[in-house]
This record gives structure tokens, C-alpha cells and sequence, in this order.
């Protein structure tokens, strides 16, 4: 009658993880699942440790949002922001191999064994712009392409400007309703001013 227990606990979190993707132990509780069925499981090769904490099925097909999924599993407060934020709404074609990752100020550093990199945000320029999207069943946070861009001029120094100014250059071309979205934010990250002469050159530019 245990094992009999054991193995439906095992079936209930193999078809748990197949819908949700990356999964923590400390979510079971919402599903009547033990925590021994995860260590039963990674014992047996069924599934696979991916971080602190997340474990997915092993042999699971591989996308390129694994990583942000892996992520946003580990951060669940964090906001997916500049050049992740880029990549995900294909603003660059450049692929980041760290997810950049937006947190408080006043927020205690993560411990991490994933490949993020931090970057402090506070107020309106935190919580403004947040769009909720599922990726491969995971609730990931991503700053909208207006913010993005808008950051992307902020933060320039660590982007580099050369990127920053690729970026406001596509974006441009999006129409005038999206810049009036990326002036809102401009506002919000205090770069107004830093926008503006570029935004006048590429005017000029494009005639």
C-alpha cells in the first residue's frame, strides 16, 4: 500500500512538471505532493536539479527561454529587463548568455547558481512597464519594449551606448503610438533629456 502511494505521488509530479516546466519543491505543498517523491525521482534520473532549488524532467526539450524560465522560477520577484528583455521581444539579435534581471534596491541579494545578472531598479521605474507572460508554462515578469528601450538609455553605460542607440534606432521605426509609450518612460527613468538629442539626430538622419 506505500509503494502503491509512492508511485501515484510519483505519476502526480511527472504529469505536474510536464504542464509547468521548472518546478521548486516548496510548491508541492499546493498539490499533495511530498517532497521525497522529488528526491525519489532525481535518485532514479527521472528528473534533474537545473539550480538552486529547480529541477525540470530530465531530457526535456531545450528552448532558448529555458534559462529566463529557470530564472524567473528562482526570482519569482525579479523582472526580466535590458538585454534579456531585448532578446525576448526580438529587439536585438544578440542573445545574452546572463539573464539581466531587475530587483529592489532594498532587496536582498539572491543566491544563485544560474547565470543572472542583477540590476537595482526603484519606485516607478521598478514597477511600471511589467508585462506577465507563461513561457513554457512558467510566469516570467519582462519590462514591455517601450521600458526596455527607455532602460536600455538609462543603464547605457553597461549595455553600451553603440546598443543603445541600435535599439532606439529600430524602435523609431515602430510608429509614432510606440513613442509616445517610450516618452512615458523616459520620464518615469529621468532620461528625457538623454533621448532627445539622439532621437533629433536620427530625425535629421532619416531626413
Amino acid at each position: 500500500m506505500k509503494d502503491e502511494k509512492k508511485l501515484t505521488e510519483q505519476v502526480k509530479l511527472i504529469t505536474l512538471m510536464k504542464k509547468i516546466g521548472v518546478m521548486r519543491p516548496r510548491d508541492l505543498k499546493h498539490y499533495s505532493i511530498s517532497r521525497q517523491a522529488v528526491h525519489r525521482l532525481d535518485k532514479a534520473g527521472v528528473i534533474e536539479r537545473v539550480g538552486r532549488g529547480l529541477y525540470r524532467l530530465a531530457g526535456a526539450e531545450i528552448t532558448e527561454h529555458n534559462t529566463i524560465t529557470d530564472s524567473a522560477k528562482a526570482v519569482p520577484k525579479g523582472v526580466i529587463c535590458l538585454l534579456s528583455a531585448l532578446s525576448f521581444h526580438s529587439l536585438t539579435t544578440q542573445s545574452p548568455y546572463e539573464v539581466w534581471m531587475a530587483i529592489s534596491v532594498k532587496a536582498h541579494l539572491p543566491r544563485k547558481e544560474l547565470p543572472i545578472k542583477f540590476v537595482r531598479f526603484s519606485g516607478k521605474a521598478l514597477s511600471m512597464g511589467v508585462e506577465n507572460h507563461t513561457i513554457d508554462g512558467v510566469e516570467v515578469k519582462v519590462y514591455s519594449p517601450a521600458k526596455t528601450v527607455a532602460d536600455c538609455l538609462k543603464y547605457r553605460n553597461k549595455i553600451g551606448l553603440d546598443v543603445a542607440l541600435e535599439v532606439l534606432h529600430e524602435f523609431r521605426k515602430s510608429g509614432n503610438a510606440k513613442m509616445d509609450e517610450l516618452w512615458h518612460f523616459a520620464k518615469i527613468c529621468r532620461v528625457s533629456n538623454v533621448i532627445r538629442p539622439y532621437m533629433e539626430a536620427i530625425t535629421i538622419e532619416n531626413g
